[in-house]
């Protein structure tokens, strides 16, 4: 089997996937290099084929996976195998030496199942896979055996069914923390409503991991508009923030007994503070737009320094809502007397919305 070393596999919502084919080949081609991608349905995941300007290892090199949005984890996909019940082992083994392809790299194998799979028996034989994977790759010279759980790239393997793997090569730097995007995050019983987890992912991803002390910490003051039950308020007020909610909904009454959060019945897009604060969360319900303009105002009056807000996307033209509500948060705060750093990711946690994080950089 040939190899394909000019090939990503990538993960996506399913659902999503035009919309992660259509940013990456943006995003390629602003860094020299040209492809297009194969969805496959609403699978959550589809390949993308590059045909010039860079390899796939180069094109990697270069872009990193936080620059993107819709995309939520990619591997360089080696092969796609056909799987025989009598020698499923043999036949990766086999892919790897035909193919001609490296993977002295890894020390780690990992088998993945599509995210939306409904065949519990898929997700059993892919646990119980791996260690006799492993040990047929290792005994085949194909991976390293020296057991390092922090070898810097793995192998990993999407079984899409019993007699079809899609072979890649995840490498270390530049793939998403969690396997395809996906963490694994729990819902305390004292969360007011699921979107709590909404919040925590957001500040997983976007943030640096070694400042979190430097955003979260030291007593924040911070805006929750659309609080209502209380599920992002939740979220700061167990880093310690003195929150004011605002939202014409009651709030959670547990949440409100904790001294830390003032509730205001209010429309959220219309109230402003009288001083500024620290953090400005939204979690609305309205046209991305309105969103992303009501932040650039809040921004513009220097009422915050830091948020994370939802971008709730139309049913249609979903990559082509976040580029312009991305041009219209930009092009309000290019004469600000200060920077700027916009990420946004469609998270784990999400539905049909992406989720923002704006800072100051002055």
């Amino acid at each position: 089997m040939p190899a394909t070393p000019d090939r990503l596999l990538l993960f996506c919502r399913p659902g999503f996937e035009t919309e992660a084919g259509r940013e990456l080949t943006d995003a390629a081609a602003e860094v020299g290099a040209w492809g297009y991608f194969e969805p496959r349905g609403a699978t959550g995941w589809l390949i993308f084929n590059l045909s010039g300007g860079l390899s796939g290892a180069e094109l990697l090199d270069r872009l990193p996976l936080a620059d993107l949005v819709f995309v939520r984890d990619w591997l360089l996909l080696v092969a796609e195998i056909a799987l025989p019940p009598e020698d499923r082992v043999g036949a990766v083994v086999g892919a790897i030496r035909d193919g001609g392809v490296s993977v002295h790299g890894c020390d780690r194998v990992e088998v993945r199942i599509p995210e939306n799979s409904t065949d519990p028996d898929l997700g059993r034989f892919a646990r119980k896979w791996v260690a006799p994977l492993s040990k047929g790759l290792r005994g085949a010279g194909m991976i390293a055996d020296t057991g390092d759980a922090n070898a810097p790239d793995r192998l990993e393997l999407l079984l899409i069914d019993f007699e079809t793997v899609l072979l890649g090569v995840s490498l270390a730097g530049n793939r998403s923390r969690w396997p395809m995007g996906i963490p694994r995050l729990r819902l305390p019983a004292s969360a007011p409503s699921r979107s709590a987890l909404k919040l925590e992912e957001a500040w997983k991803a976007m943030l640096p991991a070694e400042r979190q002390l430097d955003y979260l910490g030291g007593g924040k003051t911070a805006v929750d508009l659309g609080a209502a039950p209380g599920g992002w308020t939740w979220q700061l007020v167990r880093q310690g923030m003195q929150v004011t909610a605002v939202d014409n909904g009651p709030m959670d009454q547990a949440l409100m007994a904790s001294g830390l959060v003032t509730h205001v019945q209010a429309d959220g897009y219309a109230w402003k503070p009288r001083r500024a604060v620290d953090w400005m969360v939204c979690d609305i319900v309205d046209k991305p737009r309105r969103t992303a303009a009501m932040v650039s105002d809040w921004f513009g009056g220097q009422l915050c320094r830091y948020s994370v807000f939802n971008l709730k996307l139309p049913m249609k033209k979903r990559y082509e809502e976040w580029l312009a509500c991305r041009e219209l948060i930009q092009e309000r705060l290019a004469d600000a007397p200060f920077g700027i750093r916009l990420t946004a990711r469609q998270l784990y946690h999400d539905r049909e919305e992406i989720t923002c994080f704006l800072e100051r950089t002055d």
